[in-house]
């Protein structure tokens, strides 16, 4: 058994039907006309949805015109003369109507139309009979009607649009607000595991360091007592002093993640320490076949970090190079944008780094900010958390954009640092 929704059927179109059906079934009943005008309205009225639909710029306009046609036919066949047709408040079916679709100037205009519809009976109407005041007087009150039923239903449609606009303009706040709840929820999670990995980090490396100290002397008083009469010696004890080098280098990684960052503020331009950081790449990637594009819009001074700053973009634009260097035939375009922005509602400064490279994997998309997660074979997995870390402490945020905001292949970060860190 088909409920209402199944069949189609709305209660509504089936009162207005019974409403007609009691009209036509009124006086006179040897009328056809009159049935048939009645049965075109209720036709009409279901169809007038998908009018609207097939003809949305067109089909309210065409929905209004009918109606009054239908309207002023109508009162031509309930009535020896049709402005004294018991059916003239047919009228208020296209003024409800132009009401509902348009503003209230449009509905006057309509409103008016129809009148001068209702009024044009008058004009044979005059042929036959004489026009009293009494008559003007009721013609007048009909007239008027007209307009304030129109005006009436209208005012309550746009308070109702009004409102319906208010509710969205609302639902759309709470949106974008719960999005950033729960990017302040996310990075409230990572900034815990920043730091009880950041203490684990400082403990560490404090205990590592000292073994290392002593193995690293122990391998140059070794390297030099053997000196040239055993060159395997000699070159074993190299190898173990090159090894603690790299050791005591990881270890003042760690330091770097673990330490709490000390800015130094001072006002810069963003793209002046982007271009120090691209001068920096070059210099370690001198062969590199990179294309470097740069977008810079107007920016304003802000208050940062230059070295600190200065490490972010040589971080992840060193990764790019890699990136690009190991695929393919080892070319590939960097392209840097710098512009205004706003997030959370503070203005600052936003920096797009996008790539040509292989791009980063799906499965790697929402662990490549923790520390020590790393997709290198030689890596350590502290140079994006690092990068996150530095940013935080300047009330900004690093994120990796979705592939299809990019215009290149590669991966897309993007930065945003606040005018000041105050805010």
């Amino acid at each position: 058994m088909l409920d209402r929704k199944q069949s189609g059927i709305n209660w509504i179109d089936v009162i207005w039907l019974v409403f007609l059906l009691g009209l036509a079934l009124l006086p006179p009943l040897n009328e056809i006309h009159k049935q048939l005008i009645l049965l075109g309205f209720g036709v009409f009225q279901l169809l007038e949805g998908r009018l609207i639909a097939w003809l949305p710029g067109r089909g309210r306009a065409y929905a209004v015109i009918i109606k009054i046609l239908l309207a002023t036919v109508l009162l031509d066949h309930t009535g020896q003369i049709g402005i004294n047709s018991s059916y003239y408040p047919i009228f208020f079916v296209p003024v409800v109507t132009a009401a509902i679709y348009y503003g209230p100037i449009a509905t006057l205009l309509w409103t008016a139309l129809a009148s001068l519809a209702y009024l044009s009976y008058l004009i044979p109407a005059l042929q036959e009979y004489e026009f009293t005041p009494e008559g003007a007087s009721e013609l007048a009150i009909r007239i008027l009607f007209f307009f304030l039923a129109g005006v009436l239903v209208n005012r309550f449609v746009v308070e109702n649009r009004r409102q319906v606009r208010r509710f969205r303009e609302l639902s759309e706040t709470l949106e974008a607000t719960n999005l950033q709840l729960q990017r302040a929820e996310a990075d409230a999670r990572r900034s815990e595991r920043l730091a009880a990995l950041g203490q684990l980090s400082a403990g560490l490396a404090h205990e590592i360091r000292n073994p290392l100290g002593v193995i690293k002397g122990s391998a140059e008083m070794l390297s030099k007592k053997v000196g040239d009469s055993n060159p395997l010696a000699s070159e074993m004890a190299d190898n173990i002093s090159s090894e603690v080098n790299r050791l005591n280098s990881l270890v003042a990684r760690f330091l770097d993640f673990a330490r709490p960052s000390r800015l130094e503020l001072q006002r810069h331009k963003v793209s002046a320490i982007i271009d120090r950081a691209l001068d920096a790449a070059l210099h370690q990637f001198p062969s590199a076949r990179i294309t470097v594009e740069k977008h810079y819009g107007a920016e304003p001074e802000a208050l940062l970090d230059a070295q600190l700053l200065e490490q972010v973009f040589l971080n992840l634009i060193v990764n790019a190079y890699q990136a690009m260097a190991a695929s393919g035939d080892g070319s590939g375009t960097l392209r840097i944008a710098l512009a205004k922005e706003t997030s959370g509602g503070v203005s600052g400064i936003g920096v797009h780094i996008e790539d040509s490279g292989p791009g980063i994997p799906p499965a790697a998309r929402e662990e490549i900010f923790n520390p020590f997660y790393t997709t290198k074979k030689d890596g350590v997995g502290l140079g994006l958390a690092i990068v996150a870390k530095i940013l935080d402490d300047h009330r900004g945020w690093i994120k990796l954009d979705a592939p299809a905001v990019s215009s290149l292949p590669g991966a897309c970060f993007h930065i945003f640092l606040p005018c000041s860190p105050d805010n």
